[in-house]
């Protein structure tokens, strides 16, 4: 018995391992701050540009008033599955399939050059955005616009009300990236050299001041035992633009993450912690998403809880 299971625990490290390997694939320029931020005046050079699908994340009810012109809306639950009455976790990735499906839906084709802008306050619902099509192997296509809905208005750009013609692009069957990993591959990692496990949640819920999930279905109070601390609403300025990379590098270094590891990262349900992974994509360091986040451990007999505060 114990041989059987050294066994599965070094498969389960070999794979991790590969997993990250595979992670490091794209190219540097996919991968660097550079590539993964437009601002306002690049946009506003490019607006016309017939490749361009351009993505509004943020309240509806705004959208309908005013976006950039051309851009279509997409809500976060557009591209994750969740199953809130069945008793399964919230915002997971669909399949590969349908998650074409859904971006072709939104106007993505092959050819498309892709740029996310949040309305206000929508930082991390387009961090998971950027995320999902970093796994559905488009990231070196997309980018964030930087400073988001604010930075184009204080600019001074036009808005519009007018919402662009519904039509599918032409998408063919993704290639994605292993860069979702489940409770499993958390614990394995947890210690290992490489890979620092971080949490994106604000820092009461991390010590335990506040204790995440519905009424009825409370989470754990504390945090994965091992993982850093890296607040998701310390990545972006007042300003919703992207921190310098020495702010960065700093942000991740107190959370544990060394120069070279892969960053995986967590939250409560997997939104916020995207936002931690694409602060940690500009510097260069491979990342994944623990999907499940807190609400999937927290269901987990026996998978280490520490708490600070108690």
């Amino acid at each position: 018995m114990r041989t059987t299971r050294t066994a599965l625990t070094l498969l389960a490290i070999l794979s991790l391992a590969r997993g990250a390997a595979l992670a490091k694939e794209p190219t540097a320029a996919s991968n660097s701050r550079e590539s993964m931020l437009v601002t306002v005046a690049w946009l506003a050079q490019h607006l016309s540009d017939p490749g361009l699908v351009l993505l509004h994340v943020g309240d509806k009810v705004e959208y309908e008033a005013w976006h950039i012109p051309g851009a279509r809306y997409v809500a976060v639950s557009d591209i994750s599955v969740s199953d809130r009455t069945g008793g399964g976790l919230t915002l997971e990735m669909p399949s590969a399939e349908e998650l074409r499906q859904r971006l072709a839906a939104l106007g993505i084709s092959d050819g498309s050059r892709i740029v996310v802008y949040p309305g206000k306050d929508w930082l991390s619902p387009a961090t998971r955005v950027m995320f999902t099509l970093d796994y559905a192997g488009l990231g070196a296509r997309a980018a964030l616009l930087d400073g988001g809905m604010d930075a184009w208005v204080a600019e001074g750009h036009p808005v519009t009300a007018s919402v662009p013609a519904p039509g599918a692009g032409t998408l063919s069957p993704l290639k994605t990236r292993p860069i979702v990993v489940d409770a499993g591959r958390v614990r394995e990692a947890l210690g290992r050299p490489g890979f620092a496990v971080v949490d994106g949640r604000s820092v009461s819920y991390y010590d335990g001041i506040d204790t995440g999930g519905a009424r009825e279905k409370r989470h754990c109070t504390g945090h994965i035992a091992g993982a850093g601390n890296a607040p998701f609403s310390a990545v972006f300025d007042d300003d919703q633009k992207l921190r310098s990379p020495e702010e960065l590098a700093a942000l991740l270094a107190k959370a544990g993450v060394k120069e070279g590891d892969t960053v995986i990262a967590y939250c409560h349900i997997g939104q916020q912690a995207t936002a931690v992974l694409f602060a940690a994509r500009t510097l260069g360091h491979p990342v994944m998403l623990y999907d499940g986040s807190f609400e999937d451990w927290s269901r987990r007999a026996g998978f280490p809880v520490e708490s600070p505060s108690r």
